[in-house]
């Protein structure tokens, strides 16, 4: 294993067992890995690195080098390294963003350069529909699609009036947005703090104000922690809180405790997804780094296992984008959420449940999975994808 120090904290880790040569795949993995909303991207990158060295250093039978960068929560700066990533490190393929925001940033720089965006989170509703491009490709989901899971759920359990929260940015924005197309009752506060605000004071108050029937929220990272906390020190009833995976997973659990136990939410993946997959994947993740994965490492793992199977498919050639992208678009392999297709704008449709924050026969908390909210989900800005071949 190889190290190199780049400017900007980028780091790049060598896995293949030859040095670099013309078969060589270079995946460029750009997340955040410093600051308090960094704690998904350790878990992405843990998730990605995991299923290289399970695939032996070579994905698609291919030797691998992945070049692991930090884009520090900043659009800008995650700019200027892709750029990098593209012109100097060479990468044919990205992956790992955790941020709209960054990524909207980052993704035309890959795409403009003919290479491929393989997004293992982020999922705006732009590349969904009117700007979706052959060369981008979601294997995590659409931003609005586990929202609107949640929707449907509040809207089965007779929620007549809730309050929302999410942070102003576009992962945000679409959030709500999905929330609200699939339930019924009346939304009567919607609030949006700044993305990476830890004290919610102000907004608490307001949902204090309201007595919602249910109060609704999607807060990534440090926000989500610093909100679950400070909410249950207001002393709301806790049976009012609804949210999804994005703000209630294994990532957020060792800094808020107690405070997430029973909290209801949405999700297309879990610890106990029953699957072979997943079974392996799970096994395998806590043997290595001696915690339960995240979501976040979920759909890291399954990127790379998607490109794996693509880059099988297409006979290992990495010098061929336009031959990878028609792989990618069709590849089938084994994901660790089970039933999984790209639909025809290269965004999942996948199954949504409902679960709950628990306690395992080890007495850690994990999400337990109930039951199922939707089937095959996509999502409703495929119809706006007209894709150019």
């Amino acid at each position: 294993m190889k190290t190199f120090l780049y400017p900007a904290t980028a780091l790049a880790l060598t896995l293949s067992c030859t040095g670099a040569n013309a078969a060589e795949l270079r995946i460029g993995v750009l997340t955040t890995l410093s600051g308090a909303q960094a704690a998904p991207g350790v878990e992405m990158r843990d998730g990605i690195e995991l299923a290289v060295k399970q695939l032996g250093g070579k994905v698609g039978g291919q030797p691998t080098a992945l070049v692991v960068a930090d884009d520090q929560f900043n659009p800008g700066i995650a700019k200027q390294v892709a750029e990098r990533l593209v012109r100097k490190d060479k990468v044919q393929v990205l992956t790992g963003i955790i941020y709209s925001n960054v990524l909207l940033t980052a993704a035309p720089v890959v795409l403009e350069a003919g290479r491929i965006v393989l997004s293992s989170n982020a999922g705006p509703s732009a590349y969904a529909g009117e700007k979706c491009d052959p060369g981008f490709f979601n294997v995590s989901w659409q931003n609005d699609s586990v929202h609107e899971a949640a929707g449907k759920y509040a809207t089965d359990k007779g929620y007549k009036r809730i309050t929302t929260i999410a942070p102003n940015y576009p992962a945000g924005r679409d959030a709500i947005a999905g929330f609200k197309r699939m339930y019924k009752g009346d939304v009567v506060d919607e609030a949006y703090p700044k993305l990476g605000q830890l004290d919610f004071a102000v907004e608490i108050a307001r949902q204090k104000d309201q007595k919602p029937d249910a109060v609704f929220f999607f807060l990534p990272g440090g926000m989500g922690a610093n909100f679950i906390k400070q909410l249950r020190a207001a002393n709301l009833d806790p049976s009012i809180l609804l949210t999804t995976m994005t703000t209630s997973d294994q990532d957020l659990f060792a800094a808020t405790g107690e405070s997430m136990l029973g909290l209801v939410n949405a999700g297309s993946w879990s610890t106990d997804t029953d699957n072979a997959a997943n079974k392996t994947f799970v096994a395998a993740f806590e043997q290595a780094y001696k915690r339960l994965p995240s979501f976040y490492a979920a759909h890291g793992y399954d990127a790379i296992m998607l490109l794996d199977a693509a880059m099988r498919e297409n006979g290992g050639n990495v010098d061929d984008p336009a031959s990878l992208r028609h792989a990618l678009a069709n590849a089938k392999f084994h994901s660790v959420r089970g039933d999984f297709m790209l639909g025809p704008n290269q965004f999942p449709l996948q199954d949504y449940h409902i679960r709950t924050v628990s306690r395992d026969a080890s007495g850690r908390l994990y999400n337990r999975t109930g039951s199922r909210i939707s089937s095959k989900h996509g999502d409703v800005y495929a119809s706006a994808c007209k894709m150019r071949k």
